[in-house]
Parts: C-alpha cells; sequence; structure tokens
C-alpha cells in the first residue's frame, strides 16, 4: 500500500529534477522516488564493516551488464540507438558511475583504516 507524502524541494533541486525527468522521458514522481529509494538503500562506506569495505573494493559491474554497456556505448558513438536502449543506457551508465562512487569511497575508507596500502 502506497501513501501519499507532499514534499516542498527547493527551486534548484525540483528544475534539476524536473530537467533530468525530462530527459530520461521518466515522470517527476518516479525519479524522485528512485532517488529516495537509493538513499535510503546506500550506507555510508565509513559506517561498514572491514570486510564490506574490502568487498566495495573489489566490486566490478556484472559481467553481463558489462557487455550491455559496452555494446549500447557502441552503438551510440555510431548513432544507432532506438528511444528503449536511450533509457537503457542511461540506467546502466547510472549503475556505473553509483559503482565508481562507491568503490572510490570504499578505497578510501579502506585507506584510513590500514587495511590497504595507498598505493594499491
Amino acid at each position: 500500500m502506497a501513501e501519499i507524502v507532499t514534499l516542498q524541494l527547493p527551486e534548484t533541486l525540483a528544475h534539476k529534477a524536473k530537467e533530468i525527468a525530462a530527459l530520461t522521458n521518466r515522470r517527476l514522481e518516479d525519479l524522485l522516488l528512485e532517488w529516495i529509494d537509493r538513499a535510503i538503500a546506500e550506507l555510508p562506506v565509513d559506517s561498514l564493516p572491514d570486510e564490506q569495505v574490502l568487498a566495495l573494493c573489489d566490486m566490478q559491474m556484472e559481467p553481463e551488464q558489462q557487455e550491455v554497456l559496452s555494446e549500447l556505448l557502441a552503438r551510440q558513438r555510431e548513432g544507432e540507438l532506438q528511444d528503449g536502449e536511450v533509457r537503457q543506457l542511461d540506467e546502466l551508465m547510472g549503475v556505473y558511475r553509483r559503482g565508481l562512487i562507491s568503490k572510490a569511497k570504499a578505497l578510501k575508507v579502506a585507506v584510513e583504516r590500514g587495511l590497504i596500502s595507498p598505493l594499491n
């Protein structure tokens, strides 16, 4: 069961969200729900135990996702993407970016905790 919540967003955040929703052909509500869900799901890396930090340091995109991403990027360079593929590429690029950010944060925390050498 869904619950209706009314939010008053700062003008700059609302403007950015509307732009991104338009660029990705999504409803503003769906985009905001995704952002909130992601924020809840992603715990701060520095609050994770050492084992999870190290696992994030070694994290890589799933091979199947990487293969599809590479194929879509190649098709984009050739100007051959269909509408559905544009959205899929956008979603996979989001996964890729979030993974890189998580990995970078984990590497920073791992170095700070002395779990790995800063020269790795």
